[in-house]
Parts: C-alpha cells; sequence; structure tokens
C-alpha cells in the first residue's frame, strides 16, 4: 500500500488519506480501515443508458468517480477482493445524491478515505502498518499428502489457501511395477510447476518455504525440488532449496497448519516477525490460563477492569485484542477499544496486538471473546465483580479453571 496524499489534523482526527493498494494483501488492510458511515471516494464505471429525439435509447459504460457514504463492506479473503457499498453522497450527471452504488476496490487504483468519527489511533496504525514496505508475505506453506498439495500464503494478517493440486495415486504403494515412483513423480512436477507460479523467485533471499506432510511426502518433494534444481541448472531454484522447512502435520488439510507453524523450526525461522509473536504470546495466555494464578484474564469487562487496576502495564502486560472489534458497526462499541488500546499503549506502557480475525492466533483469541490480556501481577475475582451489575454471562465473562512512531512522521 503505497499513501499517495494525506491531510489529517492532530487535534480531532479530522482529514483524509489518500492510499494505492499494490497487492491482494493490501485490500484486506483496506478492509479493516474502511468503517460505516465513512466517506469512501474511488473511480467506478457506470452503464448509462440514453435516449435519442426520435426515442431510441442506448447504453455505453462510462467512468467516474463516486463518492459514497459507507454502509457495508464486503472482503473475499480468497480472491482479495473489496466491495464497499452505500449511498452516494455526492452528486454528478451519472448518479442522484442518496442513491446506493457498490464501489469495487481494485489493486493499483487510488481511493480516498475520510474518517465519519476522525482517524483514531487504531486507524493510523493500521495506515503505518499498509504502508511500510518491509511488511510482505512472511512464508509459503504446502501441506501435503500422497497425491494432495494445498499451496498456502502466511503473511502476517492471514492465511490464504492459493491452489490446491490433486492427482490420482496408485492404491498399491509397493508392487514392483513402479507404478508408484512414476505417479508421485508425475505429482511432484506438476505440484512444482503450480507453486512456482505463485513464488517470485526474483526477491533474494527468498522467503521460506514449509513442506509440511504426515508422511515422508514432503521429504520427498523437497529431494524432487532438490534434483529438478541441479538437473536443470536453475539458480533460482537451487536459491530456494536453503529456505525449505520440512514439518510434520497431523494431515494434508489445510486447517492442520495452524499446529504446524507452531513447530519449533517454523517458529525459529519466523522469531522476528509479528505472526511469531502473537503467537507467542497466545501460547503463553493459555499456559497462564491453565495455571490459574491470576495473571491471565479474557472477556471484555475481565479485561477492562484488569486494565483499570494498572495491571497491563510495564514490565509484561500485554493486550490482546481481535481486529474484528474496530469493524463493529456501533460508532461506541469501537471508542470503546480504541480507548482501551490506548490507556494500555499510552498510559499504562504495556504492550498491545491487535490480532487479525483470519490468522491461526486470532482465531484462538475469537474463542475467548476477542479480547484477552497478560498482568504483570495477579488478580484474584475480577469475574465476581459481575454480580449485581446485571451484565453477566456469555463466553469469555468467566474465570478459567485449570515506543511508538509519531503520526506526523507517516502522515
Amino acid at each position: 500500500m503505497r499513501l499517495i496524499k494525506s491531510q489529517i489534523e492532530k487535534r480531532d482526527g479530522s482529514g483524509f488519506a489518500t492510499l494505492l493498494p499494490e497487492e491482494p494483501e493490501d485490500m484486506w488492510h483496506a478492509y479493516n480501515l474502511i468503517r460505516p458511515a465513512d466517506l469512501l471516494r474511488a473511480s467506478a464505471i457506470r452503464r448509462v443508458t440514453t435516449e435519442s429525439a426520435t426515442g431510441s435509447t442506448s447504453s455505453s459504460r462510462v467512468h467516474t468517480t463516486l463518492t459514497l457514504r459507507v454502509t457495508s463492506v464486503d472482503f473475499d479473503a480468497g480472491a482479495s477482493e473489496l466491495h464497499v457499498s452505500g449511498k452516494v453522497a455526492e452528486e454528478n450527471k451519472y448518479v442522484k445524491l442518496g442513491g446506493f452504488h457498490t464501489l469495487d476496490l481494485e489493486l493499483n487504483r487510488n481511493f480516498t478515505l475520510e474518517k465519519a468519527e476522525g482517524w483514531d489511533s487504531v486507524a493510523l496504525d493500521i495506515v503505518r502498518e499498509a504502508t511500510d514496505q518491509r511488511k510482505k508475505a512472511e512464508m509459503w506453506a504446502v501441506v501435503m499428502g500422497a497425491g494432495i498439495g494445498n499451496i498456502c500464503l502466511v503473511t502476517e494478517n492471514q492465511t490464504i489457501l492459493r491452489q490446491r493440486v490433486e492427482s490420482m495415486m496408485p492404491k498399491k504403494r509397493y508392487d514392483g511395477s513402479g507404478k508408484l515412483e512414476a505417479a508421485q513423480d508425475k505429482f511432484f512436477s506438476t505440484l512444482l510447476t503450480t507453486l512456482l507460479t505463485h513464488l517470485d523467485l526474483s526477491i533474494q533471499p527468498p522467503k521460506p518455504l514449509l513442506l509440511a506432510s504426515s508422511d515422508f511426502t514432503a521429504s520427498a518433494f523437497q529431494a524432487y525440488i532438490k534434483k529438478t534444481a541441479i538437473n536443470t541448472a536453475n539458480k533460482s531454484l537451487q536459491s530456494l532449496l536453503p529456505a525449505i522447512i520440512i514439518a510434520h502435520s497431523s494431515s494434508a488439510h489445510v486447517h492442520a497448519l495452524a499446529d504446524v507453524l507452531k513447530s519449533p523450526a517454523v517458529t525459529q525461522k519466523l522469531s522476528n516477525t509479528k505472526y511469531a509473536r502473537e503467537t507467542a504470546l497466545m501460547d503463553k495466555l493459555e499456559e497462564l490460563l491453565r495455571k490459574d494464578d491470576g495473571r491471565a484474564w479474557y472477556g471484555p469487562r475481565e479485561v477492562e477492569r484488569a486494565v483499570e487496576k494498572g495491571a497491563v502495564g510495564r514490565g509484561g502486560g500485554a493486550l490482546l485484542i481481535s481486529n474484528a472489534l474496530f469493524r463493529s458497526q456501533k460508532i461506541e462499541e469501537r471508542r470503546r477499544w480504541v480507548g482501551l488500546v490506548d490507556r494500555v499503549r499510552e498510559v499504562e506502557g504495556g504492550e498491545v496486538r491487535v490480532l487479525s480475525s483470519l490468522h491461526e492466533s486470532g482465531k484462538r483469541l475469537e474463542s475467548l471473546g476477542n479480547v484477552a490480556a497478560i498482568l504483570t501481577f495477579p488478580l484474584e475475582d475480577l469475574d465476581e465483580e459481575d454480580e449485581g451489575d446485571g451484565e453477566g454471562g456469555g463466553v469469555g465473562e468467566r474465570r478459567v479453571e485449570g515506543e511508538d512512531e509519531d503520526v506526523s512522521d507517516i502522515l
């Protein structure tokens, strides 16, 4: 994502930003940035019907610029497509004020966004992250088995299935006929050809490539890649060999990738990335919850009370919150979570991690009510304070047993 232009007042957050999405991942950032009631301006194609003096009609497609007051945002993660619906806020000769329209945001096409309630700290953080050119895809992964290969892109915000490759394999694995070896080579050839259409080997050094299987398929595929690279003298493919990681998975299905990504070999490769840090924090949170020593809490009320008591601050305190909470259509709800983030980060001095709802760590947090905290000192009975306030109940509302960049530097 490129920041083309911005004019945002620090005093109240009013103003606009013009952004240019350059790759599919940028659409995910735009999805988290655009909220109901915001003003969105982008180019669009409209079909216009005209009638001549004789009564005949003709239609044509025209390019125009639309400004919408956003009502809903739909994101297709697989296709990385973003569809924004809303009411026309500025009339022109092709559209009437108040009419409904849908804008399909596209790569390499500017859009201008003006926040209805001003640019808060979370929205500005999204822009910082999206426009940081150092943050790209973290790794590629192939979860595989006999005749099955799922090619996935693992970014710092989501895990995306890019393509599935399947091939018929002999039922009898060892019959002395050589059919198995021939079928496996054919499968590996197809899988490697498909994989190379997704990988950008011009980027050096290449991103890590994780090969995972429940048997020896991953190791055999690694050997096939090495043999192909040597036989073809393909230097780009040879440069990929040191980046390959072999790991064990419970199955060849995509959902098995969640456990694979927590393995020591993978964690070490990604030790300096945002994803690895979030996974480590979720692991620590769940461990503390199992110990039940009062140093970890989850659920909105419990976490807010822990922050009020100063327990999520310097010295190891961490707030884990899902970005899904900032997409709420209720303005007061969004302000509630922005306020919590600002207090932990700016007042208490604790660590704040906004987890992606499409990533494995974010999905784990979702099961805990989308917000949790690791405390610097133990607190007891935060859930018991719900008694008598009429707000009890719900998942995540029970105790479980068992230095920032200056905005002006970027915008």
